[in-house]
């Protein structure tokens, strides 16, 4: 369900770029450290959205440095990280083991089983650090669990789970940005979630799996009405974006909300007009042909 939140590179200046992907990569470090090899095989572009919101709006100190990795063994890449940075490692852990422990119940994937028996005591540890976000993060997973099991069609329910989730992730501290920063990562949530079910709904029809927007997928506005859903939850978290001082930045992240969040849903946007344009003039062809025959 990630990787939605990243940049539109073409409009991004290239000093931004470059500063978005040294976080990128100080995070990459940062959960091979901690976490080794498996730590950094849950790596999210997700995670340095986190990064780069709570460090605009925080301004902890941040640590550069060059080194080479797997990717890049050749040519040392520029790495920045802060106290943000951990703290992003951490969550970014606690999601990949849920994630993992979800596969394995529900579809009985080996290497999820492997994956989040690896992160069990990982996890564990990161429980006794930040038990707050950790139950908040159980307790709304559980909950859309049920929803799932009992096919709930309410979209309201479903994607407020995850945007309960997100809310409590994106509170790195408690203080007075704190109402603002769960209303943000509320809404931020369920446009994930949202965009995530939009994104997977012809597979999820074809191999039975839950989906809350099967049932509404033959209605008429359908591609209409998920648009305007979509634009509402990301207009809600923008504005609440807008609330926050985050001087710092701010293009990069105006960046993403305003334009990243929306290369997957263009994409598919794309891929199915093309689509269409290939049906019509495969249905032009045969009638052409059809017609030189008579």
């Amino acid at each position: 369900m990630f990787g939605y939140i990243t940049i539109n590179k073409p409009e991004l200046k290239i000093k931004d770029y470059n500063r978005y992907h040294s976080f990128y990569c100080g995070l990459c470090r940062t959960l091979k450290e901690k976490y080794g090899f498996l730590g950094q095989m849950t790596l999210t572009y997700d995670m340095t959205f986190l990064i780069l919101l709570l460090t605009s709006l925080y301004e902890p100190k941040e640590e550069h440095s060059e080194h080479h990795c797997i990717v890049h063994p050749v040519k040392k890449h520029a790495m920045l990280v802060n106290e943000v940075t951990q703290y992003a490692a951490d969550m970014n852990i606690i999601l990949a083991y849920h994630n993992l422990k979800d596969d394995w119940q529900d579809e009985k994937k080996f290497k999820a089983y492997v994956g989040s028996a690896a992160l069990k005591g990982k996890y564990e540890k990161i429980q006794q650090q930040y038990p707050r976000q950790c139950k908040v993060i159980e307790e709304s997973l559980m909950q859309l669990g049920q929803y799932e099991f009992s096919n709930e069609k309410n979209l309201d329910l479903v994607s407020g789970c995850f945007g309960n989730l997100m809310a409590e992730l994106f509170l790195y501290r408690e203080d007075v940005w704190e109402e603002t920063l769960r209303k943000f990562g509320f809404f931020l949530g369920k446009f994930i979630y949202l965009l995530d079910a939009y994104l997977d709904v012809e597979e999820d029809i074809k191999t039975k799996s839950y989906n809350p927007l099967k049932w509404i997928k033959d209605d008429e506005n359908y591609e209409e009405f998920c648009k305007e859903m979509l634009v509402m939850m990301i207009a809600e978290a923008s504005t609440r974006f807008e609330q926050l001082p985050c001087v710092q930045d701010g293009e990069i992240l105006r960046n993403i909300l305003y334009g990243g969040v929306w290369n997957e849903y263009n994409k598919k946007q794309n891929k199915d007009q093309n689509k269409d344009q290939n049906k019509d003039l495969n249905g032009k062809e045969k009638v052409e042909k059809n017609d030189r025959s008579i």
